[in-house]
């Protein structure tokens, strides 16, 4: 005995029509007004290898004054000066390459995930095909299972 089949009718998410209205989020887009443009700056400055070798510079300044002072300036000097200032430019560098990577990484995933909804959906485009194919199939039997009836 023959059933009607059931009709599928896919419905997309909210979510998918939001997604083509954006692109994946970077740090350069938050607004942050006059401070905090200008802390950004002085981070991107501060945090630059250049900024690093002015800060040695600056610091080899008053070596020789340490040295002449004994061995408790130099450690001084040593940590006090030349690690907290020179180290905290290196150390900005270093993060500042890691943020740009997790940024690269993220909008590879947001490009990955686009991908794969693509592929979702070009999917659920072959399976409407193959119903309609299917249901088209089921009439034709039925029309048979009625006509051998008769």
């Amino acid at each position: 005995m023959y059933h009607a089949p059931m009709e599928f009718e896919h419905v997309l998410h909210p979510r998918i029509a939001e997604r083509h209205k954006e692109a994946p989020p970077k740090t350069t887009d938050a607004a942050v007004g006059f401070n905090g443009r200008l802390a950004l700056l002085i981070t991107k400055l501060v945090g630059s290898m250049w900024c690093a070798y002015i800060f040695t510079a600056w610091d080899l300044l008053s070596l020789p004054a340490a040295i002449h002072s004994g061995i408790q300036a130099i450690v001084s000097w040593v940590a006090q000066t030349f690690l907290q200032l020179v180290l905290l430019s290196i150390i900005m560098v270093g993060q500042n390459i890691q943020s740009e990577t997790a940024d690269r990484r993220s909008e590879q995933t947001y490009n990955d995930a686009e991908a794969i909804l693509h592929e979702c959906l070009e999917l659920q485009r072959h399976l409407q095909a193959q119903d309609g194919a299917l249901n088209q199939m089921l009439g034709k039997l039925k029309a048979a299972e009625g006509t051998a009836g008769d």
